[in-house]
C-alpha cells in the first residue's frame, strides 16, 4: 500500500461521524446508509483500496452473483427471510426459575407450555417471571452477548 493510501485509512478512525458520512458521499457520490460508524469506517476503507487498486475482476463479480443466485433464487423476498432456527418439533426445553422446573414443547405452529399454545418462547418466559425476556436467551437457546 502506498503511504497515501495508508494515511487515509488511518485517519479514518479519528474522523468524527459527520465527517466520515461526507467522506462516504465524496467517494460513493450517494447518501450513507444510516449505519453504525464501523460499518461506515470498514466500506470507506475498503472504497479508497477499491479507488486506488481496482476493484473486483468482472469475472468475480460474475462468480460471487451466480453463487448468490445459487443460494437464494435471486428473490428479494427469499434474502431477506430469515431462516428458521426453531428446534424440531416435539423437543422440550427445561428451564429451572425459582426452584421450579419449567417444560415447552415445540409444536410445528409455536409452542407449548402447561397445555397451552403460545406463539413465542417470550411470551413464555414473561408469564414464567413476569418481565420481559428474549425468550431464546431466557431458555439458553441464545447466549445474550452473542449476535446471530
Amino acid at each position: 500500500m502506498t503511504a497515501s493510501v495508508l494515511a487515509q485509512l488511518a485517519a479514518l478512525k479519528g474522523l468524527p461521524t459527520p465527517a466520515l458520512k461526507r467522506r462516504w458521499r465524496d467517494l460513493f457520490e450517494t447518501e450513507p446508509p444510516p449505519y453504525n460508524r464501523r460499518f461506515l469506517e470498514s466500506r470507506l476503507a475498503y472504497r479508497i483500496q477499491e479507488l486506488a487498486y481496482g476493484g473486483l475482476k468482472p469475472e468475480t463479480v460474475d462468480r460471487l452473483e451466480a453463487l448468490a443466485e445459487d443460494l437464494d433464487g435471486g428473490g428479494p423476498a427469499k434474502r431477506c427471510a430469515r431462516g428458521s432456527h426453531r428446534p424440531i418439533a416435539g423437543t422440550r426445553l427445561i428451564r429451572e426459575w425459582q426452584a421450579v422446573e419449567h417444560c415447552v414443547t415445540v409444536r410445528d405452529d409455536g409452542y407449548e407450555y402447561r397445555g397451552r399454545p403460545y406463539k413465542s418462547l417470550s411470551a413464555i418466559a414473561r408469564a414464567i417471571t413476569g418481565t420481559r425476556w428474549n425468550g431464546w436467551v431466557f431458555f439458553g437457546l441464545k447466549n445474550q452477548r452473542a449476535r446471530s
